[in-house]
């Protein structure tokens, strides 16, 4: 979780202004020399701008006369100015300051409310500061190999582990492809190794390459962020956990579990589920033993409101680790 987002997200945008307010100086500063004329009707301009300020102030006959002949000089050193720009062969808004978001003006707010920047500033700073940085470099679908699932069925499997994963990948496929418009949830559960992890990570680096705001948490991470949420009033960690476009809580099972721990991840999910928020949930527990762990609130959302994805096959894993020690011996 992100200590301090919001002080850095504004840092952003202070930098951003910053910068092009430098970059607006440097062209004045390169026009006042090549065209000083320029330079002579920016000064007219600015006295122009502080007479129709204070004029408010003072007590002046026929104030709407005398502010309409000054808003008409400017209007006319404005003109001349761009008419002398063009005929430089500059564009007609060089001497502008450069907006990179035109709706928010580099702030970030449209009035009180996030503009869209804000949101693709946090997935950035969000995905710079994360361990998925450098996992999703290798956890990702182009590095998923449908060799590792059987091809055969099993003996307790109507289909094999491979027919199995192809519709679990195409399960996942839509799930991105709808992402905006759907509101699927995913509940990946089977056998350790199976390949679980390594598809949400798959499907995290997709979504985070679109600009979606992807939370990802172990069990264990997420009970210890509710607890700062409550116990230390930490609402930038609740802001995200509640409002990020997915929450991906991997290992679901393996997190220190009681009263507290299914109060809260109740809470956390039913609040998503009312928002309309996508989550993801893995672990390596049966859907019997997801029943026998967690409270009947909880489990009739995990299988009412999620689709359920079944992982089974061997232990990849050990698969790879013994290919790799196979390699090393021949």
């Amino acid at each position: 979780m992100i200590k301090g987002y919001q002080s850095e997200i504004i840092k952003i945008y202070e930098d951003i202004r910053r910068e092009e307010e430098t970059a607006l100086k440097k062209r004045k500063q390169e026009i006042y020399e090549k065209i000083p004329r320029i330079a002579d009707i920016d000064k007219q301009i600015n006295t122009l701008c502080v007479h129709i300020s204070i004029s408010s102030f003072k007590p002046i006959e026929n104030r709407e006369e005398y502010l309409k002949n000054l808003k008409e000089q400017l209007t006319d050193l404005r003109i001349a100015k761009s008419e002398l720009l063009v005929s430089y062969g500059y564009d007609i808004n060089y001497l502008n300051l450069n907006y990179r978001c035109k709706k928010c003006k580099d702030t970030g707010f449209i009035g009180i409310n996030r503009c869209d920047c804000y949101k693709q500033n946090l997935v950035k700073l969000y995905y710079a500061n994360s361990e998925l940085n450098q996992i999703l470099k290798v956890n990702n679908f182009n590095n998923f190999k449908y060799e590792y699932y059987p091809t055969g069925r099993t003996s307790d499997n109507i289909k094999g582990p491979r027919k199995n994963i192809e519709e679990i990948v195409k399960i996942s496929m839509y799930f991105i492809e709808t992402f905006s418009t759907s509101t699927d949830n995913l509940l990946f559960y089977g056998n350790s190794g199976t390949g679980k992890t390594f598809l949400t990570h798959c499907i995290a680096k997709e979504l985070l390459d679109r600009g979606c705001l992807v939370i990802y948490k172990t069990a264990e991470e997420l009970i210890k962020n509710l607890r700062e949420v409550r116990l230390e009033n930490n609402s930038e960690a609740e802001d995200l956990l509640v409002n990020c476009d997915l929450l991906v809580i991997d290992d679901l099972g393996t997190e220190q579990i009681n009263n507290f721990s299914k109060t809260e991840l109740f809470n956390l999910i039913n609040r998503r589920l009312l928002k309309g928020k996508k989550m993801i949930v893995s672990t390596n527990y049966t859907l019997e033993e997801l029943s026998k762990t967690y409270s009947e609130r909880i489990t009739s959302r995990l299988f009412g409101n999620f689709t359920l994805c079944k992982f089974y096959g061997d232990d990849i894993r050990v698969k790879i680790n013994l290919n790799k020690i196979k390699s090393q011996n021949l």
